[in-house]
């Protein structure tokens, strides 16, 4: 049986080999945050809002730093960016260091976050595609509460779970004949990405590390969330998609589906 460690340290590995897609992007990235561009998503920016009292945002699970740089053209002061990935935060140490940006880079497991961070964040921040990769929800809420400030907020803008059931080749939506139901929690090898820039980045004849990923539900997120003491100010469904999932789907028919969602919380406090 595969443990905790074990699952953590494979996918330390495969997101160390698959920052290797991500190097070609650095000098337009650079340009795209130096023109005053923001990475986030439409629904992301109408509910964080104005950013501009913000003095510190950690960015969990930053991976090559895009998203946190953005957070500084949407207001903040100052971005931490948390990531298991020494090779991606080599990227964002870069992009940062050429624009001059107020920005530091921590290698950490997002359950092992120092604890030097401990109250220093006004905004906690994850962003697309990060909940898949813990795999401990309640120690993960529990990290996101010692970051925060009294009267901080949480941010997730996450996948849809609902979406981890469909077939993704068919052209309407229907259950994925080899795929699990909504409520199951066990790990499973990743299979689209990023497991094909792993294994298009692994030296041949080497092993190609697996990522493993966990599908949380709507309600377990929450649960996480209010048991660790935050409390919920939004939370919201969208028919957006982060990329093209079902690319034989029409959009008439995919927009009667939820495939994101975001969700709002603080700390009580001023």
């Amino acid at each position: 049986m595969t443990s905790f460690k074990e699952y953590v340290a494979s996918n330390k590995e495969a997101w160390e080999r698959t920052a290797n897609k991500y190097e070609a992007d650095i000098e337009q990235d650079v340009a795209f945050l130096r023109n005053g561009g923001i990475n986030q998503l439409e629904a992301e920016r109408r509910i964080l809002g104005d950013l501009a009292g913000v003095q510190c945002a950690i960015h969990l699970q930053c991976s090559h730093g895009l998203d946190a740089l953005s957070l500084l053209n949407m207001g903040v002061r100052e971005v931490v960016g948390v990531d298991i990935s020494k090779e991606m935060l080599g990227q964002a140490q870069r992009k940062s260091e050429a624009l001059g940006a107020p920005a530091q880079w921590i290698e950490s497991d997002v359950l092992s976050v120092p604890a030097s961070l401990n109250h220093t964040a006004d905004l906690v921040y994850t962003g697309r595609g990060a909940l898949p990769w813990v795999h401990d929800l309640d120690a993960w809420a529990g990290v996101v509460v010692r970051l925060l400030k009294p009267g901080g907020r949480l941010f997730v803008h996450e996948g849809h779970p609902l979406t981890w059931v469909w077939h993704p080749e068919a052209n309407t939506y229907q259950l994925d004949p080899g795929g699990r139901g909504y409520f199951d929690t066990r790990a499973r090898p990743n299979e689209d990405f990023p497991a094909a820039a792993t294994a298009q980045y692994t030296p041949e004849g080497e092993a190609v590390p697996t990522a493993w990923e966990w599908q949380w539900t709507i309600g377990e997120v929450v649960t996480a969330v209010v048991k660790a003491g935050l409390l919920i100010e939004h939370l919201e469904e969208h028919a957006d998609h982060f990329w093209d999932q079902y690319p034989d789907v029409a959009p008439e028919m995919s927009a009667r589906l939820p495939h994101t969602y975001s969700l709002l919380a603080r700390v009580p406090g001023p």
